[in-house]
């Protein structure tokens, strides 16, 4: 999925705005840092949790306790996962960069790290 793809989707998704918002790759396909990933990421609050269960959404728990849903087969959406502040790009809320940058730290995988230098280079840029 690119940029217009992710937005696209969205535009179509039947949740408030003020209780989601896109997190890793996809989050940097929208800031523009990448230019494809396969599929949106999210982060939610409970109560949009609470309403993706009454909707009939499978969900599984997380090793924290919170719960991931599974939305046909291109969005995965997980409660409560959120590291610093929520920005809007084309009206789709993103986690901040400075949040992504701590929540590919706290993945710690090898790509996560490959990221956080893809991150840390797009925010050292002049006009990005």
């Amino acid at each position: 999925m690119n940029k217009q793809d992710i937005i696209n989707r969205l535009k179509e998704f039947p949740y408030s705005k003020d209780e989601y918002w896109v997190i890793t790759g996809s989050a940097m396909v929208l800031y523009g840092i990448r230019e494809m990933t396969h599929d949106i990421d999210m982060g939610c609050t409970s109560l949009m949790a609470d309403q993706l269960d009454k909707d009939g959404y499978v969900s599984t728990l997380t090793e924290s306790g919170n719960r991931k849903f599974f939305i046909e087969d291109d969005i995965e959406i997980f409660e409560n996962w959120k590291y610093g502040s929520v920005e809007r790009i084309d009206d789709i809320p993103v986690l901040s960069l400075v949040g992504l940058i701590e929540m590919k730290k706290s993945l710690g995988r090898d790509k996560d790290y490959r990221d956080i230098s893809l991150i840390k280079e797009f925010m050292e840029k002049p006009n990005k």
